[in-house]
């Protein structure tokens, strides 16, 4: 059993919810990521997803393109993200780490070799956004065969085919982009959350995170009422940008205790 798979294990037989806090790797400055990674556990993170910047971030808002064009300036590579991963692995075992991000880091890397390195530095699972479930079995193996969680998005767009292609493809757990559109976008019906998680859920066998949307304690809990996780990254990019630098740390962990906080209000399993 993966360390992914554990933590959702004893989450769930508490009644509890995960809180996934995302930040890009680099931004605000490399020195700080570690720091930062600290913070969200210290702040009630279960699962931290380590955004990897790119060029042209697609599926990203405003906000977290700034956060990666701020890495990418200071010089942050693939290489670089998975020495910060090793790093925080020497003073952390059982947070898992996800490396969020596109295909064409790992491309230039190559996939085997990415998966080995990313699997001796302590990552825990992958999310590749552009990897498209259906045409990626043999990264899904490759990553599998050295521990590592292959994770997929759904959307309300995803067809009945989408969603079996994630189950076979995929593990750990699936994020479910909650809006069409990009990260940080506000228009969340957490209604049309609330109906379809319940059958993505059944349909996939694994665990559900939400993301997209979430910025504050209020829309945490009611996302939380209906998902197996909620996935918040926007919102500390921006809790990151109005910070001063020697303020950023202390703030993320303050902002990140918040939804932590009003996560533990749930009583039960999702609805």
């Amino acid at each position: 059993m993966s360390r992914i798979q554990s933590v959702f294990q004893r989450l769930q037989a508490n009644g509890r919810r995960a809180l996934i806090p995302f930040i890009t790797a680099g931004d605000p400055a490399p020195d700080l990521t570690l720091p930062l990674m600290q913070a969200l556990v210290e702040g009630g993170a279960d699962i931290i997803e380590l955004g990897v910047p790119f060029s042209d971030p697609m599926a990203d808002g405003p906000t977290i393109q700034r956060a990666s064009e701020r890495a990418l300036a200071n010089g942050m590579t693939l290489r670089k993200v998975l020495e910060i991963v090793q790093a925080f692995r020497g003073g952390d075992q059982e947070t898992p780490v996800v490396l969020m991000g596109y295909a064409n880091p790992i491309e230039a890397m190559g996939v085997e070799r990415f998966v080995q390195a990313a699997s001796d530095a302590g990552v825990d699972g992958v999310l590749v956004v552009d990897y498209p479930p259906q045409e990626c079995e043999a990264f899904s193996a490759a990553a599998r065969k050295v521990g590592l969680d292959p994770i997929f998005l759904l959307a309300p767009t995803s067809t009945e085919q989408r969603f079996d292609d994630v189950a076979r493809a995929g593990s750990g757990y699936i994020y479910y982009v909650s809006l069409k559109g990009v990260t940080g976008s506000a228009a969340l019906d957490f209604d049309e959350v609330a109906a379809r998680l319940p059958h993505i859920r059944a349909r996939v066998g694994m665990p559900v995170g939400v993301g997209f949307g979430i910025r504050d304690a209020e829309s945490a809990r009611r996302i939380g009422e209906v998902a197996d996780a909620v996935v918040i990254g926007s919102r500390i990019i921006e809790e990151i940008e109005k910070s001063p630098r020697d303020q950023a740390v202390a703030n993320v962990r303050s902002f990140v205790s918040g939804i932590r906080s009003a996560l533990d209000q749930i009583q039960g399993a999702p609805r």
